[in-house]
């Protein structure tokens, strides 16, 4: 049988309610990856991340597991889950699976965002243990009320520390943010800027040219609801990267199934090979900019397919090497 909807949905939304975020992280998974980089805290402008990086490694792992139970007879028990949830945390026990290598990854792409960002001249802070997650899947998944509780918690954050300006770095968490919010808090005024736009005004210089070629995979909320397909491009091709668009691009773009992994696992899957199989039809080095998209690609990708987020491409372009010594 499929997976129970209701009290998977309504563990994640007693998980923001009670906990800030629908996985809860440690202060170190949150805030961890910007140890060293000397952000300051707090200030007008603040680098957003919404959390959705961090949270991937454990939304992953919670997903795979979450797979094991579809069309299993255990699913009659997720109610009895939901309950135990309220007074201890079971999602933090379904994800401790998470991958290691994938938290390093995902904090590096956050750690290039930034750098590049600095490199361009671009002043901003960070909130650090006091960031909170976006609401973004609560949103997605219809439950109104949690995510509009949880947006007014996040714009009260805002205000507390004085932010005015918000620079964002995935496509969910941009769109919640610049699209949603402004229509649950009718005095919404925080300006919102993703770090692509930026970087695209700043016209950086190139430090290594990068004479390859990528197929871009354009994610659904950024080429649909945020009109941002010409901006990733820019940058690439400025680096000198080829990039090839594959069959439906754009605001035509297919889905990686992704958004819907936490319930239908299966579909999920199903989805992401289809895309993967359309996307290698042009080449197998893939390039995409949204960290759901990355994940459940590369799940589906066969061997000698490289999925690659776009801020890695970019900071091999724009940033000089770091010094191992």
């Amino acid at each position: 049988m499929p997976l129970p909807i209701s009290p998977v949905l309504g563990i994640l939304t007693d998980n923001l309610r009670k906990r800030g975020s629908v996985l809860p992280l440690s202060k170190r998974d949150a805030a961890g990856w910007a140890k060293g980089l000397d952000i300051p805290h707090g200030g007008e402008t603040v680098l957003y991340t919404g959390l959705m990086y961090q949270l991937i490694p454990s939304i992953d792992a919670l997903a795979s597991q979450m797979s094991r139970f579809e069309n299993s007879r255990m699913t009659q028990f997720f109610g009895l889950g939901r309950l135990a949830n309220q007074f201890i945390n079971l999602s933090y026990f379904m994800a401790m699976t998470a991958s290691k290598d994938m938290k390093q990854e995902n904090n590096q792409v956050l750690c290039n965002i930034a750098r590049i960002l600095k490199n361009a001249g671009v002043e901003f802070g960070y909130l650090y243990d006091n960031e909170l997650y976006s609401g973004a899947l609560v949103y997605d998944a219809g439950l109104d009320d949690s995510f509009s509780k949880h947006a007014r918690r996040v714009f009260s954050v805002f205000r507390k520390h004085g932010v005015h300006r918000v620079i964002t770095v995935d496509p969910h968490t941009t769109s919640i943010l610049r699209e949603v919010y402004p229509k649950f808090i009718p005095d919404f005024d925080i300006e919102v800027r993703n770090y692509m736009e930026m970087l695209v005004e700043k016209n950086l210089p190139v430090i290594r040219k990068q004479d390859r070629e990528l197929v871009i995979h354009d994610s659904c909320v950024y080429a649909r609801y945020e009109k941002m397909i010409e901006q990733p491009r820019q940058l690439l091709n400025r680096s000198g990267i080829t990039s090839k668009e594959p069959e439906l691009t754009g605001r035509s773009t297919h889905c990686c199934g992704g958004p819907i992994e936490s319930l239908f696992p299966g579909k999920a899957h199903e989805l992401a090979l289809s895309r993967v199989s359309q996307l290698q039809e042009y080449g197998e080095n893939i390039v995409t900019m949204c960290p759901i998209c990355l994940v459940n690609l590369r799940k589906a990708a066969g061997e000698g397919c490289h999925i690659n987020d776009i801020s890695g491409i970019l900071a091999d372009a724009y940033l000089s090497p770091v010094s191992s010594s």
